[in-house]
């Protein structure tokens, strides 16, 4: 017999842990090759990890709920292999992470602080867990953690609300005399009363919670709005739609002609893809548009489609029915919503007028168009001015007001609004 190491896989570039959601197997059950092992959960999507050899489940080393770091041992499989060596098939694991004892609140506070920045990562986990226990972010983000470049793992604030008496005391750099202690209260839980029904968050409706705060906590939010007459692009679709499903075997939406304006004008205003880190501006050369899409269940998800720029209208209509499909499945890959640089938001799907999107963090801007409608309007003309009915348009776009000033943010705004303007009626695909 010969045993065989289940490793938590990896996920994405910027994925280093992830949930167990479920196992479908059990200690002594048998399991074929690549037969699904069990479910797991990053904080973006949900992914099935299946069996590298076929065998029996000898042992299963961590629980449901349970985070953990990529590239390690979660299960081992007995197979009939006949080497009496333990073999090892899956990618190189990551070192093993050795945690470190926490130190009592008193003891931590006369050592050196540890500095981390804004954009130090939090699992869902650790976030429930100082939510339940009334620890603030600011509390949170002065906790050491024995993970992956710093971060805290379950063990670590489990560990730390044991030894967690009272609120740490906060020492400046300037003073020696530590600030007074002042005692913890409790926020009580609201009284509710009357005919209503409590429903519990999902595990997606709770990340999405999580992120709406933390990106509100982080950017300064500014939203600027515009209008565009988009006649010529809605005539132009109505016009090609039938013969393009015909031909591609797949619809042209609003989305595509949406990003193909919003990459062009990105091009000539790169400080709008870009990204903060400290006192660093970092400005991405790869445009990735993140498409806000509804699921099923109602929650939203942002599947991203990467080189943007280097596809033509038919591609870009093809990248984005996948991705929308494979959403609305539950089949988009981890990879899949990783690494955006700039994010759209169609909120006029569901008939609004125009809304004020919340940034998706790291990143520095999100546009939202609202629904088209017809409306009678002044044109310009050489002859002079006239009403008439065209198709209408309102655009908002959110920016952080720690890059993007408000000249930026409606110049760009103004340039994704003229370029639906100026789409060509007569263009050939």
């Amino acid at each position: 017999m010969a045993i065989v190491d289940l490793v938590m896989p990896k996920l994405g570039e910027s994925i280093m842990e992830a949930t167990i959601l479920k196992w479908h197997k059990q200690s002594g059950d048998t399991v074929a090759l690549d037969e699904t092992v069990l479910e797991i959960a990053t904080d973006k999507v949900d992914s099935e990890v299946p069996s590298t050899a076929a065998g029996v489940i000898q042992e299963i080393l961590f629980q449901v709920n349970e985070v953990v770091p990529i590239g390690t041992v979660i299960a081992r499989i007995q197979t009939a292999a006949s080497q009496q060596t333990t073999s090892t098939i899956s990618s190189p694991p990551t070192p093993p992470v050795t945690a470190q004892p926490i130190a009592p609140v008193s003891a931590a506070i006369n050592q050196k602080p540890i500095t981390i920045g804004a954009n130090r990562f939090y699992s869902p986990l650790v976030l429930n867990i100082a939510a339940s226990e009334g620890i603030p972010m600011t509390e949170l983000e002065n906790i050491p953690g024995s993970g992956s470049e710093g971060r805290i793992t379950k063990k670590d604030i489990l560990e730390y609300v044991s030894s967690r008496t009272q609120p740490p005391v906060v020492v400046k750099q300037t003073t020696a005399i530590p600030a007074p202690t002042v005692p913890i209260l409790s926020t009580p839980s609201p009284v509710v009363s009357g005919n209503v029904e409590i429903i519990e968050m999902d595990r997606m409706r709770k990340l999405i919670a999580d992120h709406m705060v933390k990106s509100k906590h982080t950017s300064p939010h500014v939203t600027s709005f515009t209008e565009a007459d988009v006649t010529n692009l809605v005539l132009w679709r109505e016009k090609v739609k039938k013969d393009f499903e015909k031909r591609e075997g797949t619809k042209i939406t609003y989305t595509p002609l949406f990003i193909e304006a919003i990459v062009r004008c990105i091009k000539k205003f790169p400080l709008i893809n870009c990204s903060l880190d400290g006192n660093n501006i970092i400005i991405k050369k790869d445009i990735n548009i993140g498409m806000a899409t509804a699921l099923p269940s109602g929650n939203l998800i942002v599947p991203v489609i990467r080189s943007a720029d280097q596809y033509n209208m038919v591609g870009l209509a093809k990248q984005v029915n996948q991705l929308a499909d494979a959403a609305r499945q539950g089949k988009l890959r981890p990879d899949d919503t990783q690494n955006g640089t700039f994010t759209l938001t169609n909120v006029g799907t569901f008939g609004s007028l125009m809304g004020t999107p919340i940034i998706n963090q790291p990143q520095v801007a999100i546009l939202a168009v609202g629904a088209i409608k017809k409306r009678p309007v002044v044109v310009e003309t050489p002859a002079g001015d006239s009403i008439a009915i065209r198709h209408m348009m309102y655009l908002s776009m959110s920016y952080d007001h720690r890059i993007v000033d408000g000249s930026l943010g409606a110049t760009f705004l103004t340039a994704v609004a003229k370029e639906l303007e100026s789409f060509d009626a007569d263009r050939q695909l």
